[in-house]
């Protein structure tokens, strides 16, 4: 008799979160998602990423900085899948509350259960952008994980559809500020190749995987491709960084935690993020799609 395995998925409700969910239930695990809000993940996200209510097995309601919520997560696990990370400035906490501490939570619970593998998402580029605070939350979860004693895998993408849909919002607003000159090249991965990746990786030694898309862009042509596909003439007004960075500092003194996650935009801005190319997803067919959505 066949025994169907059963996966967690953290950070179920995010971008790549979904497509993990539909990822896993298409080869035929059983998914227990991880979410905060469980009506989040009803309807479709705002980058297309599907809804999942309806194909997850077991849902769990909970919240990696609230111990109490998420008692027994790993029972019955036989893989542990996370994206969980902050994504957005919270008043309260900050991403070594949650990237660093929270995951830690649920690596403490799948080491008592003995699960087979822990595959973790951080990013891509880590070494160049080592103090900036996001991505020494990600590394230093990192660096429990392979300490564990568990087998493991760490994805690394470069970025995101969903977070080159930002550039679109802007573009559909008429006008993007650019920071720096916007020469810098990005090869950005679609959730549903990635979550491909993300599920191979169950598979294998432990080991570390950077992955990007198939098609190389300066992050100004993904703005002008951005207003193109909205229908509006390209109107870019670059920012010297200096001005960007000056900018961070007088933020952090009001808002530590926005001006901690901002960090990370303006950083990434300052060298190219060309990762291994994977997936038949193309950035001008999602722009296509979110234009269609308008």
């Amino acid at each position: 008799m066949t025994v169907t395995k059963k996966v967690l998925v953290a950070g179920a409700s995010g971008y790549l979160g979904r497509y993990a969910v539909k990822e896993f239930k298409e080869r035929g695990y059983s998914v227990r998602a991880l979410v905060r809000n469980p009506d989040k993940i009803k309807t479709a996200g705002p980058h297309g990423e599907p809804a999942i209510y309806d194909i997850i097995d077991d849902l769990i309601i909970g919240d990696v900085t609230n111990p109490e919520s998420i008692k027994g997560l790993c029972e019955g696990v036989d893989i542990v899948f996370s994206s969980l990370g902050l994504t957005s400035p919270d008043p309260t906490l900050t991403s070594f509350d949650v990237d660093h501490l929270g995951n830690g939570r649920i690596l403490e619970q799948a080491i008592r259960e003995n699960v087979s593998r822990f595959i973790y998402v951080s990013v891509f580029n880590q070494d160049k952008m080592a103090e900036i605070p996001s991505i020494k939350a990600h590394e230093l979860f990192v660096a429990d994980l392979k300490k564990s004693g568990l087998s493991w895998a760490v994805i690394r993408p470069n970025g995101y559809f969903s977070d080159m849909g930002r550039f679109f919002s802007m573009a559909q607003s008429g006008h993007i500020f650019m920071v720096g000159e916007g020469e810098k090249k990005i090869n950005p991965v679609h959730g549903a190749d990635l979550a491909k990746v993300c599920a191979d990786a169950v598979e294998g030694e432990c080991r570390e995987i950077a992955i990007g898309g198939p098609d190389i862009y300066t992050f100004r042509e993904v703005m002008e491709l951005a207003f193109h596909t909205c229908g509006k003439t390209p109107w870019i007004t670059p920012l010297p960084m200096w001005l960007a960075e000056g900018g961070l500092m007088v933020t952090g003194l009001f808002n530590r935690n926005l001006a901690d996650l901002l960090s990370f935009a303006v950083e990434a801005l300052k060298f190219d993020h060309i990762a291994p190319a994977c997936g038949i997803r193309h950035l001008k067919d999602f722009f296509t799609e979110l234009a269609a959505n308008i």
